[in-house]
């Protein structure tokens, strides 16, 4: 771990110690800044907490900040933020607090640094260092939070089922920072997650979904989403997902596990994508499969349209957990209904049209759905994997070629509806739709190539053979 006065090298440091000095009261930094740089992770957000008014210290240390700088106040909260630069500041005192059994509102009153380090989750986030003179730099640790450092355990500072029914998210909060770092959760802590996971339903969905993504954005994101299955949180806000889970077995055949197959999907996506849509499609690739799973003694199990299925549960998961009903889900309904398209292709002949025609489906999204393709290869018969590889290469190489000479990603035919009312002298009909439709089939086909010339001539044809007369001579 790097020493811990290298902590204090930028100068809001000092800058907020003689504020500190100026006013007579005590401060410290404490949380998520003092544990990411014993850590050697990145951070610029940093959380002063003073014994005295928290609000003023923030007042005094923006005066004293050079150039102007904003104060903003939440008083609901008691805490005032700076922003400077990419750094953030945030200013709170001292305080201890209090809960009834029912609400997330606490009883507020203010307290010394150790009551304001007991009411923190983890005795990594509980550490601090004194910017006072006759300490500066000097760590204040009461609950053995170095220690958990060097174990990788989370930990909380005082009895964990008080910690969790105060705050339930912070049980999440407990498998994210476990799912981030690649630490492991202390029994006893993890013991009250298990007895308490139903106190989550006192939590907004809000909430729970921004705990959520950042567990999804974890490096190896499996690791805290297999530890909310297991403890039990899972299934009171996202059912659907544990839905996956089992193996069925039904005159000697069985199917995957399509939970684990789903994380393992996942984690493929994460080595090589740090998108946030990117991993929401692959955790939602399969969603459907256990409602649209079916025996039978020819072909065994099978997930026939889930993929269409599953299209269609993105909308209503996105909007239970509040998620954006935006360009983003719609880029996640895309990439699950088209999801097993590339693969399709490898088991084929690969013909320009069906090439064509996932270009032009896939849109600007082609690259990242053969991405998700490429990690739904999961398979422990490494022979088989590498085979499905080879083929999705030669998919991949065939889709270049085609796009190069094509051009049909996100095309839009030569020849407008407008140029073909004017051919015939029509107002907008159905006639319109149809001879644009027939004009697109005919390029994704490859039956004329994507160009004005070729498409005006196919448009003439294609009019006149409906019986339609020309207006004007193009």
């Amino acid at each position: 771990m790097r020493p811990v006065k290298e902590a204090l090298q930028h100068p809001i440091f000092n800058t907020v110690s003689e504020a500190a000095e100026a006013l007579g009261v005590e401060v410290y930094v404490v949380g998520g800044y003092v544990r990411d740089h014993l850590l050697e992770r990145p951070c610029t957000d940093v959380d002063f907490v003073c014994v005295g008014d928290g609000l003023e210290l923030a007042e005094k240390v923006a005066e004293l900040l050079p150039g102007k700088h904003k104060v903003s106040v939440f008083k609901n909260f008691g805490t005032a933020h700076i922003h400077e630069g990419d750094w953030d500041y945030e200013f709170v005192g001292a305080r201890k607090e209090s809960y009834s059994r029912n609400s997330r509102k606490p009883d507020v009153e203010p307290g010394t640094l150790e009551d304001d380090q007991l009411r923190r989750d983890f005795t990594i986030n509980a550490l601090g260092i004194s910017l006072n003179a006759d300490n500066y730099g000097e760590l204040v640790d009461p609950f053995g939070g170095i220690a958990d450092l060097d174990k990788q355990i989370i930990r909380t500072p005082t009895d964990p089922d008080i910690t969790f029914s105060d705050d339930p998210l912070r049980m999440m909060r407990a498998i994210r920072f476990a799912s981030q770092l690649g630490f492991s959760i202390h029994d006893k802590t993890w013991d009250s997650i298990k007895r308490q996971n139903e106190r989550i339903d006192i939590i907004s969905k809000e909430r729970i979904r921004d705990e959520l993504n950042k567990i999804i954005l974890s490096p190896k994101p499996s690791l805290g989403l297999d530890l909310l299955f297991k403890s039990g949180l899972l299934v009171r806000f996202f059912p659907e997902m544990v839905e996956l889970h089992g193996v069925e077995v039904r005159k000697g055949v069985s199917h995957k596990d399509n939970f684990y197959h789903t994380l393992k999907v996942l984690d493929n996506v994460a080595e090589l994508s740090d998108d946030l849509w990117l991993r929401w499609s692959a955790i939602l690739h399969d969603i459907a499969k256990p409602r649209t799973k079916a025996f039978n003694d020819k072909d065994g199990w099978t997930f026939h349209a889930h993929e269409f299925v599953g299209s269609k549960m993105v909308k209503r998961i996105f909007r239970k957990l509040k998620l954006p009903l935006n360009e983003h889900m719609k880029y996640v309904e895309k990439l699950v209904l088209l999801h097993l398209r590339p693969i399709a292709l490898t088991k084929e002949v690969v013909t320009d049209s069906a090439v064509r025609r996932l270009i032009f489906d896939a849109g600007d999204d082609i690259d990242d759905l053969l991405l998700l393709s490429r990690c739904d290869i999961t398979s422990k018969n490494e022979r088989k994997v590498k085979h499905f590889l080879r083929n999705l290469d030669n998919v991949e190489r065939k889709i270049d070629d085609v796009e190069e000479r094509d051009r049909v990603r996100n095309f839009q035919p030569p020849v407008s509806g407008e140029e073909i009312m004017q051919i015939f002298g029509l107002k907008p009909s159905r006639e319109i739709g149809v001879i644009k439709n027939a004009l697109k089939e005919a390029i994704l086909e490859g039956e004329i190539p994507n160009n004005r010339e070729e498409a005006l001539k196919f448009a003439v044809r294609k009019g006149k053979e409906m019986g339609l007369k020309e207006a004007r001579t193009i």
